[in-house]
This record gives structure tokens, sequence and C-alpha cells, in this order.
């Protein structure tokens, strides 16, 4: 594969199975540093584990990015890692299989938590942190990727 990553750190949410996994692998084997975010501990390290035996550069982050702690600990991983933060790949998600009428509001409250206040905070955070990077004088080359799923189109 093309290693149009080489150097670029990677931080992607709900990364440690399914879509985010996939989007990990893709990036380090692109040559990406990759920062494996999710709520599941074991996940995150198999994940972590898996990127270095095939020879990339990864670290973990449990934490829940629906939260500025989360958002902010995210972050804070990669640049304390990597000393930069070059792409966010917002990716965590969770389904609540419930037809409308039998759907909690806490129910509703998590998927939009999940969904958006995480796409949210975590890109507010990039955001920031690439403002202040230009405004010293760096070059500033990121990407933001918000990924989403099948699963709402079908009930």
């Amino acid at each position: 594969m093309d290693r149009l990553c080489d150097g670029r750190t990677c931080v992607v949410t709900g990364a440690a199975r399914g879509i985010g996994r996939a989007h990990v692998e893709a990036l380090s084997a692109a040559g990406a540093h990759v920062v494996v975010n999710d709520i599941d501990a074991a996940a995150v390290e198999e994940a972590v584990a898996e990127v270095r035996e095939a020879g990339g550069s990864a670290e973990g982050h449990v934490g829940d990015v629906s939260t500025a702690a989360g958002a902010d600990g995210l972050l804070a991983t990669a640049l304390d890692a990597w000393g930069r933060l070059d792409v966010v790949v917002n990716n965590a998600g969770i389904t609540r299989d419930r037809m409308l009428v039998n759907l909690t509001e806490d129910d509703w409250d998590a998927v939009l938590d999940v969904h958006l206040r995480s796409t949210f905070l975590v890109t507010q955070r990039a955001g920031r942190h690439w403002r202040e990077r230009a405004k010293a004088g760096d070059t500033v080359d990121a990407r933001v990727v918000n990924t989403v799923s099948s699963v709402g189109l079908y009930g």
C-alpha cells in the first residue's frame, strides 16, 4: 500500500472494532501513527497490539469522547505521543434497535451523544488545536473524516 500517511498522526473514535478498526488498519498500513479510541479497554489493547505487531505505530485511548474530558484526553494522547495531530476520524457510533414508539428518551439521548456530541467535541478540539498551530506560523494540513453506518437507513 502507498505510504500516503507517513509521519501523520491520526485519531480514530470507536476504533476497536468494525469500521473503526478497518480505518486504524488502513491508516497504519499507509504509515500513520494512530490513536485507537474506544470505551472497551480490552478491545483497544488488542487493536493497538495488532497494529504494533504488524510494524505500525499506535497508542490506545480508553474513554467516552461524547464528554469534554474524553475528547480532550483523546487529543492529548496523540499530542503526548507524537507531538502533532493531522487527522480526525469520527467513527464512534451505537445503535438502539427499537421502533420509535418503543425507544426511550435515555436511548435517544445516548445515540445523539455518541453520534453527534462526540463528533462535535472531537472536531471542535482538533479545530482549536489547528488554529493555534496556524497562528503560531506552522503549516497545517489537517483532515476530518466523518463516517456513518447504513443502520440508520433500515428499520
